[in-house]
């Protein structure tokens, strides 16, 4: 009998094999008034159970899908010294090349064996924000690949405006004007990320991983993932497998929407851990404008979610855990030389132990 490719075990996945609920938005497009109620509805539960679902009738395209994960892999597969001539290090706003030895604050002890391509909202170089020195904010470099730039940035728009529909349906579902949200977007953070997982022969431990646990930082995560790796903390703290299903786009929610609902959403612990397999995933992180400030919202304000959520600037929520994750933005904080300064807060309520699986 001959061996099952990793492509046909992944061509053999169904809706059936779904861990986490699979919620079909196509009624968010042409459906009725009911309908989209349905959708809010199924949006919330999954918010306030999980943290993480599936999402199909996405109507983003196969073959713009197709394209995308082509142009990742062509960047990816580039020389070395062709991707560091576009080192993130290079700029003061992280765009660009992300290698793998970047990946944590303490490497080789720690290891997360990916490499990412990462691009943002496109902001103007006289943008006051760039100007000024805040990082994530600012205009994207780009790959000197043919039509590379055009595919990535089709990419990212069609994913920046479903996430702006979902808003508004979150929105909906909270019963708060969708404007109370969408103020905040006017120049977001939101940060599209390439990611390959490196093939390697190393074990998988806690620090050897794909991407090691965290929740994610922004209103929530829109991804595509060509391959297994992906787990999700479950309520019993127990990580569970969230596969990748032909057609479906998986959806987690960020900081910014727990903080918002007063914690009536989740935002979840999760990881990819270290298959020893060449992964690629794209995930999208829906984020706010840098200096607006997130707090619950005042439909959710009481005494016990305004101290559990105290008021942050999303930015420095952001770049306090971004300062985490790269290390040449940790060396830079630790030598002084960010400008301007970052009001960056110690505390972390949302990240909790997750309790390793029973061997």
């Amino acid at each position: 009998m001959a061996e099952t490719s990793h492509t046909e075990e992944l061509k053999a996945l169904t809706i059936d094999d779904a861990t986490l609920p699979v919620i079909d938005l196509s009624a968010l497009l042409n459906g009725s008034d009911a309908d989209k109620q349905d959708v809010a509805r199924a949006l919330g539960d999954a918010a306030r159970t999980s943290g993480f679902f599936y999402i199909t009738g996405h109507g983003i395209s196969q073959d713009l899908i197709d394209a995308v994960f082509a142009a990742s892999k062509q960047f990816h597969e580039m020389p070395r010294s062709f991707k560091m001539k576009y080192w993130s290090g290079f700029t003061t706003n992280h765009r660009g090349y992300v290698p793998f030895e970047e990946n944590g604050t303490k490497f080789p002890v720690q290891i997360n064996f990916n490499e990412a391509w990462d691009m943002s909202f496109e902001a103007p170089a006289d943008h006051p924000d760039y100007l000024h020195g805040w990082r994530m904010t600012g205009p994207n470099v780009w790959p000197d690949l043919a039509g590379w730039q055009e595919t990535v940035s089709s990419y990212y728009d069609a994913v920046f405006n479903l996430g702006l529909r979902m808003l508004d349906t979150l929105a909906y579902e909270l019963g708060v004007d969708g404007s109370e949200l969408t103020q905040y977007i006017t120049n977001p953070t939101s940060q599209l990320r390439l990611l390959r997982y490196i093939e390697n022969n190393m074990p998988s431990t806690k620090d050897v991983t794909g991407i090691s646990a965290h929740s994610d930082f922004e209103c929530f995560t829109i991804l595509l993932q060509g391959a297994p790796g992906l787990q999700v903390m479950n309520a019993d703290d127990i990580w569970i497998e969230a596969p990748p299903i032909p057609g479906t786009f998986i959806v987690n929610i960020g900081d910014i929407f727990e903080t918002w609902s007063g914690g009536q959403f989740k935002s979840t612990q999760h990881r990819v851990v270290n298959t020893g397999r060449e992964r690629y995933s794209l995930p999208l992180f829906f984020g706010l404008d840098y200096h607006a400030i997130v707090q619950p919202l005042e439909k959710f304000q009481t005494p016990e979610t305004i101290e559990k959520y105290p008021a942050i600037k999303a930015g420095d929520h952001l770049m306090r855990m971004t300062i985490q994750t790269f290390r040449y933005m940790n060396e830079a904080k630790e030598a002084g030389v960010f400008t301007p300064d970052y009001e960056i807060p110690e505390e972390n309520p949302f990240m909790r132990e997750a309790k390793e699986p029973a061997e």
